[in-house]
């Protein structure tokens, strides 16, 4: 690749970005993708949580889960431990859920 070409020129694209992806001249495909009843319902319920709430299932995961170490019970200590990523995945889902929702066309 030259020095000083342009991203155009190196992929013989114009580059017209909406919204993170690129534009195809037509408009917006997200009717195309909706949700089912069973998602939908799932999100609606998820939004009422607050977002803090998962961080603080994970915190006393953690908390639980070395407690039971010191106390010598380490099966049930790693199995407590495990817990943590799942709470902050399902605060990531949380958090989504809030911000984008899954279905703006149809509510």
């Amino acid at each position: 690749m030259a020095e000083g070409t342009t991203f155009q020129e190196r992929t013989g694209r114009q580059g017209q970005m909406w919204q993170g992806r690129e534009s195809t001249g037509t408009q917006d495909r997200a009717h195309e993708h909706t949700e089912g009843m069973l998602a939908r319902t799932i999100e609606e319920q998820t939004a009422k949580l607050p977002s803090d709430l998962f961080l603080w299932a994970a915190g006393g995961s953690i908390l639980g889960s070395m407690t039971l170490m010191c106390l010598g019970r380490k099966h049930e200590s790693l199995f407590v431990g495990q817990w943590a990523p799942t709470f902050l995945i399902l605060g990531l889902y949380n958090k989504i859920v809030k911000v984008a929702g899954s279905d703006r066309l149809s509510r």
